[in-house]
């Protein structure tokens, strides 16, 4: 019945689909402030449609918010569906194959800016709730909240949250943003990295000096700086910065074994790179050095002469960003401060260090015996017919760890995005069939969700 609906009415629910897309809701680029307003009022307009009791176009201190909500029964459990209608600069204009935000269908893919990454993968979860309602088998409240700033960092969405908490209470949230391992093998994503960023200054000499007078004398900033930076990671890949691990939550034996099932070639890894070998922290798998285990990197670094020809200098300054991605558990604000803390105590008398905090945020986790996950598991397998591997990617979404501290739930983020689908990059696409099918299994989460309440 589910996929018989989804079949009837997959043309109207593309075209739906194709008036979000061609609204060029680029949040980057004050241009589009108009256009964000209008794509936030189309929502609004579809997501009644859809059957929502109410929805309303919230103001928030940046671009308008979408919230709406189907309250079938006060008692019930209450999911809470996320998403953002902004997308990513379509710029380079000239690699495009098809006009950005004008969506087309060709060889079995929607080709537009927004066709995955989010309008695409949003709309699959407003057209699950659409069978649901229509079919009166939602037995739990929901509720929406789309966001207009996600691609610039979702500076308005945690004020949002802490105003309106009684608004937007839950028991779970749901998000479709994230992706799949294979078309054929589903995944389902159980962690996000945090992030710590700082810049380092290293100041020796008053000024730019000769190096021929001074050098052998006077110590190199630059010199310094990499000594400083190479010494923090060990040959065996761990990062020696005291107290950088005391909150590293190591996986369960469990999911450690679902990991190791995860199809991974390395030497295609290594090919598509172009390097010999791979590096990282020793008694762990590539996988899991890019999802569960913390790193610490050089970004950028400069100082001195860097144009062409030759200056014999010893440079007065040199300078480098620093990142470091963190797991579950790791205080972004706590890891800054060690890392501050560390550069100050091993900094030789002959330099002067500063290092600058910038941006950071929080990991997230979630647990694969939650019993929201049990029930997207089940989901999953109703459509793909295989139990999806649990996933724990190397990227940030720290809005997601927002959520979970402000509204004390957990999130199940249910993505459907390909690799392939070239999300941020000219020919953004989504293959037509995944995303029927991820409508089909939101709907199964859904009615599994009700089994686990």
């Amino acid at each position: 019945m589910i996929k018989k609906y989804v079949e009837e009415n997959k043309d109207r629910m593309l075209e739906e689909l194709f008036s979000l897309i061609r609204i060029p809701s680029v949040s980057a680029q004050p241009a589009h402030k108009e256009d964000m307003v209008r794509c936030a009022e189309r929502w609004k307009e579809l997501l009644l449609e859809a059957g929502v009791d109410k929805a309303e176009v919230m103001p928030s201190k940046g671009n308008p918010m979408v919230y709406a909500e189907r309250m079938v029964d006060p008692n019930a459990k209450t999911v809470l569906v996320y998403g953002h209608y902004d997308v990513m600069p379509a710029e380079p204009f000239e690699l495009w194959k098809t006009e950005p935000f004008e969506p087309v269908i060709k060889d079995g893919h929607i080709w537009a800016r927004g066709a995955d990454d989010d309008k695409g993968q949003s709309f699959m979860q407003a057209k699950a709730f659409e069978y649901l309602n229509k079919n009166d088998l939602l037995k739990h409240n929901m509720k929406f909240i789309f966001e207009g700033e996600e691609e610039i960092g979702s500076g308005s969405l945690g004020p949002f949250i802490e105003e309106h908490k009684e608004l937007l209470a839950c028991d779970v949230i749901l998000v479709s943003d994230t992706g799949l391992i294979g078309p054929d093998t589903p995944s389902i994503t159980t962690g996000l990295r945090g992030l710590s960023y700082w810049q380092i200054e290293v100041t020796g000499p008053n000024r730019d000096l000769h190096s021929g007078t001074f050098g052998g004398a006077v110590a190199n900033p630059i010199n310094v700086l990499c000594k400083l930076i190479a010494d923090v990671t060990g040959p065996d890949g761990k990062i020696r910065i005291p107290g950088f691990y005391d909150d590293v939550e190591e996986a369960s034996d469990e999911e450690r074994k679902l990991v190791a099932s995860i199809p991974f070639n390395e030497e295609e890894y290594k090919k598509s790179l172009g390097v010999k070998a791979l590096f990282g922290e020793e008694g762990y798998s590539t996988i899991e050095r890019t999802g569960y285990r913390p790193t610490f990197d050089v970004c950028g670094i400069w100082g001195g002469y860097t144009g062409d020809g030759a200056k014999t200098v010893i440079p007065s300054k040199a300078y480098a960003k620093l990142s470091s991605r963190l797991v579950p558990h790791q205080d972004h604000t706590k890891i800054s401060q060690l890392v501050v803390d560390y550069f100050n105590s091993v900094a030789p008398d002959y330099v002067t260090v500063n290092v600058e905090k910038h941006h950071g945020g929080h990991g997230y986790v979630c647990p694969i015996d939650f019993p929201a996950y049990k029930a997207a598991e089940r989901g999953f397998e109703a459509v793909f017919g295989k139990r999806p591997l649990p996933v724990r990617i190397g990227g940030s979404i720290p809005i997601i760890s927002t959520f979970e501290k402000l509204l004390g739930v957990k999130t199940v983020l249910m993505g459907f995005g390909l690799e392939s689908n070239a999300i941020h990059s000219p020919n953004e696409n989504m293959p037509v069939d995944l995303w029927l099918k991820g409508i089909e299994t939101i709907i199964n989460f859904h009615l599994e969700y009700d089994k686990e309440a």
